[in-house]
């Protein structure tokens, strides 16, 4: 899971180390939770990079880790309402061709910054960028299709270190992909807190939580999807383990650790934490369902968010490294809402499907906003993913279905 929970703070701007820390922590408060019954590692949420970029860009990372707390506090309140009346209401609120239709978006949205990273050099294309992004992306690609077993689960981890030796090795020869600069390292301290955030005089400061409606509102819409996303990780895990995790410790219990695990990561200055699918896939190779491994997992991630000089390694990932990893892992979680839609059974001949797949992914993916002002010095602004989510349940909602 570490290749996945580092490259999401690297992707938005967040500390990787801090990353680590939440990502351990998270995990553990998670446990506490499903009463250590449910073996899921809590990982950073790629769900929530659009927002997170769109929020801090416009008000700054403050508000943006304000949003994450307010959405992980609602998951605690929709755990608390399934626990009363069940999950009947989710279901008809957000069926699979609302969350498929915006699991495409979230993944599509991105696309741009995974190509802009991939070939461009401070605003300039480069042809070094773009050759470093394509061996990343081949490396991947062919983990991806040809490795099997444990190796085939660290695709995204296997095409970054391959990435990353490309480049450094080129570098040795060609001054143009001398790109990775190993002084922050050397300069790092062994040990800190990973929670601190390092100003440009070099002075350490917490990064106190802000909130506002905007930002509040977006996450929380966009929490509607990782919710249904949690679903599925918990239905798919229980299938793997052979246990009803809906049940036992209960589908309450399993989100409110998951809600509580990334207010908790958006209080110390971490991306939103969410279950991790690539932890199924490792206990669906291994046999091993133990929830005492994953809780050393978690503890190893924690140990390591305190080697500073580890956490100043990481940052050391060239861009168009990035980029090429982008190019994939982005495509994945698009293609992952193709497959929702058609293992739900999605029926597209159903133009009421047509219409609201239609328009959630025009809006999401062309950038439409919904912006008003609110008194005189507030501008209120909703858009992209979670402009695209809203309207697809009021699409939902508000469109008959057709009675047969």
């Amino acid at each position: 899971m570490f290749g996945a929970t580092v490259l999401v703070p690297l992707l938005t701007g967040f500390n990787p180390s801090t990353a680590l820390f939440t990502a351990g922590t998270g995990t553990l408060i998670y446990i506490l939770c499903t009463g250590a019954k449910v073996p899921a590692f809590l990982g950073s949420s790629f769900a929530f990079i659009p927002a997170l970029i769109t929020i801090s860009e416009a008000y700054g990372r403050a508000y943006a880790l304000g949003g994450a707390i307010c959405a992980g506090l609602f998951y605690a309140i929709v755990a608390g309402i399934i626990k009363v009346s069940g999950k009947d209401w989710l279901d008809k609120a957000l069926p699979p061709v609302v969350i498929g239709s915006v699991i495409i978006v979230i993944g599509l949205n991105l696309a741009p910054t995974a190509m802009n990273s991939a070939m461009y050099n401070n605003g300039e294309y480069s042809l070094v960028y773009l050759s470093i992004a394509i061996v990343t992306l081949a490396i991947a690609i062919i983990a991806t299709i040809f490795l099997k077993g444990f190796f085939n689960t660290i695709a995204i981890l296997i095409g970054l270190v391959g990435g990353y030796l490309f480049t450094l090795i080129m570098g040795c020869f060609f001054p143009a992909y001398k790109l990775i600069d190993f002084s922050a390292v050397a300069n790092a301290k062994w040990f800190g807190l990973p929670f601190l955030q390092i100003d440009s005089t070099g002075k350490a400061f917490w990064l106190a939580p802000k909130f506002n409606l905007v930002a509040i509102l977006t996450f929380v819409i966009v929490s509607l999807a990782t919710i249904c996303e949690h679903l599925g990780d918990t239905l798919v895990t229980s299938r793997v383990v052979g246990k009803d995790f809906y049940k036992d410790p209960g589908l309450h219990r399993t989100l409110l650790g998951d809600g509580l695990a990334t207010a908790w990561a958006a209080v110390w200055g971490g991306p939103p934490n969410t279950t991790y699918g690539e932890n199924i896939g490792v206990m669906a190779i291994t046999k091993v369902y133990s929830v005492w491994v994953i809780g050393g997992a978690a503890v190893i991630a924690l140990i390591l968010s305190f080697f500073q000089k580890f956490g100043a390694l990481i940052q050391t990932i060239p861009n168009p490294v990035m980029g090429g990893i982008s190019m994939l892992l982005y495509g994945l979680i698009a293609s992952s809402g193709l497959r929702t839609i058609v293992e739900s059974g999605v029926d597209y001949q159903d133009k009421r499907n047509l219409t609201i797949s239609s328009v959630i992914m025009v809006i999401g993916i062309g950038g439409g906003i919904l912006q008003f002002k609110i008194g005189n010095n507030f501008n209120f602004s909703l858009g992209g993913v979670a402009l695209a989510t809203l309207v697809g349940i009021l699409l939902n909602l508000v469109i008959p279905k057709d009675k047969k």
